[in-house]
């Protein structure tokens, strides 16, 4: 190990057990390193002008926390037996010290659901874990070297193409694996955070807050050795709460309130292939794959400006009368996409 890596592990066991040792850190990391409590403090006022230590008192009195930056790296082989939730502790956690709670709650929730895909999914040999904070956000990553996500989705899902596996993702309830998982891992992730992104071969499925839709397109890091890669972002102040994201997509199912992951709402746009119009009888069904699954599926024809007569007609007409104990909704409709939805329904 050269002096710049030594260097590095000695900063990261500072931060790592500043929480248990804020009046004798300098004695316990040169105890487990072999160096000076001199050594030490040199290293304590590099991490404090980084802002990832603050110190309090003077003297004997003097007391080390965490700063506002803080950021942790680990890579763990996928032939061992791992929890999701363990990791999150012994190597996490700390990161988070501090931070407000619904925060918190929803970045241990993204990690464990996207750390748990990789381990009962990828295929892969090792995970890459990195999380870091700042003033202002925190940023999660989560890295494989499997198979890459939209390839098993496509070939499992049998789907026609790597992005058709966009509109699934934004469906909900999409998972290769039906007997241990209810596929809601990604989905309600993806609309915790601010921005959530995943990079698998080539391809990039990008979910940010504010945006209409979610987006699939064509990646400039065409790395190979990554199978997939989760990014997550969220800000230090969003007052966002996991109640609320699933409280979004569930309906009541009766008097006493009980309720289910049921609705979702399909942005219709994303069934266009390139500048194509929405006129086709398959295009349609492509739309409504797997959407048996919901009790309530909200269309939303936001920026379609027209539809064909087959396309509605399949959605609002063939479809609603096989399936009537599915809610269709249309909503944001031009014009012209109006009437031939009331067309199809014989308005």
């Amino acid at each position: 190990m050269n002096q710049r890596e030594r260097g590095v592990r000695i900063r990261t066991q500072i931060l790592r057990d500043v929480i248990h040792h804020p009046r004798d850190i300098s004695k316990h990391i040169a105890k487990i390193f072999n160096i000076t409590p001199q050594a030490v403090y040199n290293h304590i006022k590099r991490l404090e002008k980084e802002d990832r230590l603050v110190s309090t008192g003077r003297g004997k009195g003097k007391s080390y926390s965490l700063g506002a930056v803080r950021s942790y790296r680990v890579t763990l082989p996928l032939a061992e037996q791992h929890s999701e939730d363990i990791i999150w502790r012994n190597y996490f956690s700390f990161i988070l010290e501090g931070t407000s709670e619904n925060v918190t709650d929803i970045c241990h929730y993204g990690f464990t659901e996207m750390v748990n895909n990789v381990i009962d999914h990828s295929a892969g040999e090792n995970i890459d874990l990195y999380i870091a904070k700042d003033k202002e956000k925190i940023q999660i990553f989560v890295i494989d070297d499997g198979e890459g996500i939209f390839k098993r989705i496509t070939r499992l899902c049998e789907l026609a193409d790597e992005r058709h596996a966009i509109m699934e993702l934004s469906k909900g309830k999409l998972t290769t694996d039906p007997e241990h998982h209810t596929g809601e891992g990604i989905f309600f992730t993806s609309r915790m955070f601010d921005e959530f992104e995943i990079e698998s071969k080539g391809l990039n499925y990008s979910h940010h807050e504010g945006n209409k839709f979610d987006y699939l397109f064509d990646s400039a890091a065409k790395i190979e050795e990554i199978g997939t890669m989760v990014v997550m972002v969220i800000s230090i102040s969003s007052n966002r709460l996991i109640r609320e994201v699933f409280d979004t997509y569930t309906e009541d199912l009766n008097d006493e309130g009980s309720s289910q992951f049921n609705k979702t709402v399909i942005p219709v746009k994303l069934a266009q292939y390139g500048n194509e119009k929405l006129v086709s009888r398959s295009q349609a069904k492509r739309l409504l794959t797997r959407i048996e699954k919901f009790q309530y599926v909200v269309f939303d024809f936001e920026d379609i400006t027209m539809i064909g007569q087959a396309f509605a007609d399949e959605i609002f007409r063939v479809y609603a009368n096989k399936n009537v104990k599915i809610t269709l909704v249309p909503i944001n409709m031009a014009p012209d996409v109006k009437s031939m939805v009331a067309r199809s329904l014989g308005n």
